[in-house]
């Protein structure tokens, strides 16, 4: 069996002693539409745009379910309660509930509550019911415990039971093009496929040695550039991801970590229906999978688990995560409190239309690069996740998609805090759907972010989408777990300081209707910076954080900026190649979310770039700065 997460835990004790610039080399290790739902906009060109209608929305939302099969107390005297619950969720009727009290919940020794099948388990409320591993992770401990595990499982399985990350075991080749926008596929074999079954349709990277964009030699790239891995000739230190004589295509290697072997451009579906040698999925294709990139639709080994729930509790001390969504779909989490965890806070791995909704998720155990100390991670496929109105803060990466999140949506959420433990001073990414090769086609909408960025740590992301945000440009002040206050306003060394930043390599990527900077709070900034002048900007596009620092300009060649506003300036900028300066009050909402009524109410959209009021009042913020992150003032 094959472990689904790959760390390089010996690159954690490298960051005590390096350097800022050293650092930006190995970032981390290892590891539009209108509101009508189609594929119109008035500045996003049709290879950018997607129908965005993720998570639980194409369903009727989250339901709500109110039979109880089973309500359960603590242990008392405390003892392990992982065989008592694991009992309950066994004989549950799907569509039911088993009921937590309040109380403290006890999953050690390696044990983990698995949710195999469309119940609901639920808590008092986070600020009642804990479930905690109490011989796991520890704040400010790198180590694991004796036998690392979650807390909770959502899905058939934590591992892989084939020889691939994915866990597919049946492919089939297209005949033709699976085309963008469309809703079906034709295969040379329909055998094993059948209505209602969750599928992986991904292709070929295609790559080969290609004359570098950073003037380093050569690098291993697609030839339309779709997809770049970080393989470089001359080989370049703490960046490339490839022994000497191995390749993407090389087994075990770096291409296979999040995906099939040198495959990561990819998206799960679900199959509608079965007409001779065509399938059609239930929703549309996000980008187009080429029979000249050997594009195939595979089958996974087991079925997704389906309608599966995890609400109103506190997680805590999970050291293989706290909450996985491993091979689910149309399954949520909501009303979490999730914290103090080694991998992933939340964990999103070969799943579709997964839903996180007013979460908080904080203060990883061990805030270090690669791959333990992450909130929030899509990996292996992950499509049409919707992750909204929650709090993510104090992780070394708030949130990641590693070849995973064709379209998603990261909507009003408060992402900020971002960090390495032993080095504080480095800015890390905040909006973020990249981290390994192969994301593409996620949206933004309405967050507030320390930064937007999209690292090429592990390879490159393509087509994302950032709309209506907030972009600082630099942190909230915070308690760095290693001593001593985070203030970047006050810190200036560090860095790097930017609004919105993409790496090299980030190609096609759009921002519309952000608000960058903060009123009366510019002095010393310019309006585009790179990482080799070390100067705070509101734009840092195509940078690189290895000497001789070389910028990609095929990224900013590529962006389309379009109705920004920015503090420096204090001007809209609009793109001149785009006539229309009316931008649509959402790209995946047909009118005001519930959540911005909660509590006293709020006006939305919360950003307004070319308004006389750019911006009002985040939902998930105000929870955040008034202290009841999960309760809404």
């Amino acid at each position: 069996m094959k472990a689904i997460v790959t760390m390089r835990p010996s690159l954690f004790r490298f960051f005590a002693s390096m350097s800022i610039a050293v650092i930006g080399a190995v970032l981390c290790a290892p590891d539009g539409v209108n509101a009508a739902g189609n594929e119109t906009s008035n500045f996003l060109p049709a290879d950018r745009a997607t129908v965005w209608k993720p998570g639980m929305m194409a369903v009727g939302g989250i339901p709500a379910r109110s039979t109880v099969c089973a309500t359960l107390s603590p242990n008392n005297p405390a003892s392990d309660d992982t065989v008592r619950i694991q009992a309950a969720i066994n004989v549950c009727p799907i569509g039911q509930v088993v009921q937590l009290t309040a109380g403290t919940f006890l999953i050690n020794s390696g044990n983990y509550v698995v949710i195999n099948k469309g119940i609901t388990l639920r808590g008092a409320g986070p600020g009642q019911t804990t479930l905690a591993k109490t011989d796991g992770a520890k704040p400010f401990q790198s180590e694991v415990g004796a036998k690392p595990s979650p807390l909770i499982l959502v899905g058939p399985s934590m591992f892989s039971s084939t020889d691939n990350v994915t866990d597919v075991h049946g492919s089939s080749n297209l005949t033709a093009d699976a085309v963008k926008g469309t809703y079906a596929v034709k295969v040379n074999d329909i055998a094993g496929f059948r209505p209602g079954q969750i599928v992986l349709l991904d292709e070929a990277s295609g790559a080969e040695w290609l004359s570098d964009p950073q003037g380093r030699g050569q690098v291993w790239a697609a030839p339309d550039w779709r997809v770049v891995w970080q393989k470089h000739k001359p080989a370049v230190q703490f960046v490339d991801d490839f022994a000497p004589e191995a390749l993407p295509t090389t087994p075990q290697s770096a291409g296979s970590w999040f995906s099939r072997q040198d495959r990561p451009t990819s998206e799960i579906k679900q199959i509608a229906s079965i007409a001779g040698n065509t399938i059609t999925f239930t929703t549309p294709i996000h980008i187009s999978y080429r029979s000249s990139h050997a594009a195939q639709l595979s089958m996974y080994s087991r079925p997704h688990v389906m309608n599966a729930g995890v609400e109103d509790m506190k997680l805590t001390g999970g050291d293989a995560g706290n909450l996985r969504f491993n091979w689910a779909a149309q399954s949520w989490a909501r009303n979490i409190d999730n914290t103090v965890w080694h991998d992933e806070g939340f964990a999103i791995h070969s799943s579709f239309r997964i839903e996180l909704r007013e979460f908080y998720v904080h203060d990883a155990a061990w805030a270090q690069p690669g791959g333990g100390g992450y909130a929030i991670s899509l990996s292996a496929g992950s499509s049409e996740v919707l992750i909204e109105n929650g709090i993510a803060v104090r992780a070394n990466k708030v949130i990641a998609a590693r070849s995973a999140g064709a379209g998603s949506v990261v909507g009003y959420n408060y992402m900020d805090m971002s960090y390495i433990n032993t080095q504080g001073s480095w800015i890390e990414a905040g909006l973020n759907a990249s981290h390994m090769v192969g994301p593409h086609h996620v949206l933004f909408e309405g967050n507030y972010g320390h930064n937007a960025d999209s690292d090429n740590t592990h390879g490159n992301s393509v087509y994302l989408t950032f709309f209506r945000n907030h972009l600082r440009g630099i942190r909230a002040p915070f308690d760095n777990q290693a001593g001593g206050k985070i203030d970047d306003a006050t810190q200036p060394r560090n860095g790097p300081q930017r609004a919105a930043g993409l790496m090299a390599s980030s190609y096609w990527m759009t921002f519309a209707g952000n608000v960058l900077g903060a009123a009366g709070q510019m002095g010393g900034w310019v309006y585009e910076t790179s990482f080799a002048n070390g100067k705070p900007g509101i734009w840092m596009l195509g940078w690189d954080a290895v000497s001789p620092y070389p910028i990609d300009a095929k990224v900013s060649a590529t962006a389309i900026r379009h109705g920004n506003f920015d503090y420096l300036t204090n001007t809209v900028k609009w793109d001149p190649a785009i006539a229309d300066h009316t931008l649509p009050d959402s790209l995946y909402l047909t009118g005001k979310p519930a959540f911005f009524n909660a509590g006293h109410g709020y006006t939305w959209p919360w950003v307004d770039a070319a308004g006389a009021t750019k911006l009002y009042v985040l939902p998930a913020k105000a929870r955040y700065d008034a202290g009841t992150p999960l309760t809404q003032p």
